[in-house]
């Protein structure tokens, strides 16, 4: 029996002593460096360990040192000020009571959520080599030998969740942000680790940042965005990237998602040969059938998720191998990797599932894998 990778999106639940420090250097606020070193250390230890114990196989750090997976890079590039509050989800715009409720169980988003007031460039890209060095060093106590990868913004992400107010076009700050991540980028992939592109850009942001486009308009910037990551990836080896698609990690009705059939093809179009993305959640489980009818290049590899990452309830390994069965039957089990929708802590002190489930959802997703690779 051949053995199916199993892996997950990337971020891991932040314990209460991170999130003090992560928010603290993220609001420019001073902390301690030695001790948060220390404590991220700790932490990016013990989730290698944690992850090996649960049977996943290409691992992460958990991205234990970053306050959130989608503004971390104002830490490292210029160009970005203020603070923006988030336009609401269309979906949870329209049930106030419901966000309410979602935000005293999930936790307040306590990051500064910058705009783009001036040129983008990087400016120091030490903090990239410190997550590299704090990885390597937790493998090498804990993870000899496994495969590992690790998470970085693609330049539509960035544009997502950081507002241009500088550049004429949105094209020119895809630009830029593609020119001043490069050198992370190159720094993940040299250091030995794949890297992984969180991309809800293509998906999410339908009903977030351009919830009052039309869907031919979000189609273009989803076509421009990829276009950019294409462009700021040109050299780097398809199958050392892996990309994340989803719809939001959060618990609200999502019937303003746009469907996965109508962007698809903007998808299928990026560079990385692994795509992660959402197969397990209410609103796009049904989804696989776009997958079955796609054209898929015979280069890429189907990563579905196979685990809610939105809910406590751990899923059954059978449940599982019937959810990664379907992929199976459509690429072959020589180009599925089992994972999870999203990830567990996409922000310091927000997040709804408990730590502890955390690591049975990730034992599980090992069983199921088992049992599919078995039938």
């Amino acid at each position: 029996m051949s053995l199916i990778d199993t892996t997950h999106v990337g971020s891991l639940p932040r314990g209460p002593e991170l999130v003090k420090p992560l928010l603290a250097r993220d609001h420019g606020e001073e902390y301690d460096v030695d001790e948060f070193d220390r404590i991220v250390q700790a932490a990016i230890d013990e989730a290698v360990a944690k992850q090996i114990a649960a049977g996943v196989t290409i691992v992460s750090d958990g991205e234990l040192g970053k306050v959130g997976y989608s503004t971390y890079m104002t830490e490292r590039l210029e160009g970005f000020g203020g603070h923006v509050d988030r336009q609401p989800a269309k979906d949870l715009a329209a049930h106030p009571d419901l966000a309410k409720k979602l935000s005293a169980i999930m936790g307040s988003q306590e990051f500064t959520r910058a705009s783009c007031i001036g040129p983008v460039k990087l400016v120091n890209l030490e903090p990239a080599h410190e997550d590299i060095r704090r990885f390597k060093k937790a493998l090498e106590k804990n993870g000899k030998g496994v495969k590992a990868f690790m998470n970085s913004a693609s330049p539509g992400l960035i544009s997502a969740f950081q507002t241009n107010r500088h550049y004429p076009t949105h094209e020119a700050y895809l630009a830029d942000l593609g020119a001043a991540m490069r050198p992370e980028y190159d720094a993940i992939i040299e250091a030995g680790f794949d890297i992984q592109f969180d991309c809800p850009d293509l998906a999410m942001s339908r009903h977030t940042g351009f919830q009052n486009a039309t869907d031919e308009e979000f189609l273009k910037i989803a076509e421009a965005n990829v276009e950019a990551l294409n462009a700021a990836t040109e050299g780097i080896p398809a199958d050392r990237m892996r990309m994340h698609v989803c719809w939001g990690n959060y618990e609200g009705p999502h019937d303003c998602d746009i469907d996965l059939e109508k962007v698809i093809d903007v998808i299928l179009k990026a560079r990385p040969a692994t795509i992660l993305f959402e197969a397990a959640n209410p609103r796009h489980e049904h989804e696989w059938t776009v997958w079955r009818d796609a054209k898929i290049p015979d280069e890429k590899k189907l990563a579905p998720g196979l685990i809610d990452t939105c809910s406590n309830y751990v899923e059954h390994p059978q449940l599982v191998a019937q959810r990664l069965e379907r992929f199976i039957n459509i690429v072959g089990k020589d180009r599925v990797i089992a994972s999870t929708d999203c990830g567990f802590g996409t922000f310091a002190g927000y997040g709804k599932i408990d730590p502890d489930v955390t690591w049975k959802k990730l034992k599980v997703l090992r069983e199921g894998a088992d049992i599919a690779a078995k039938l």
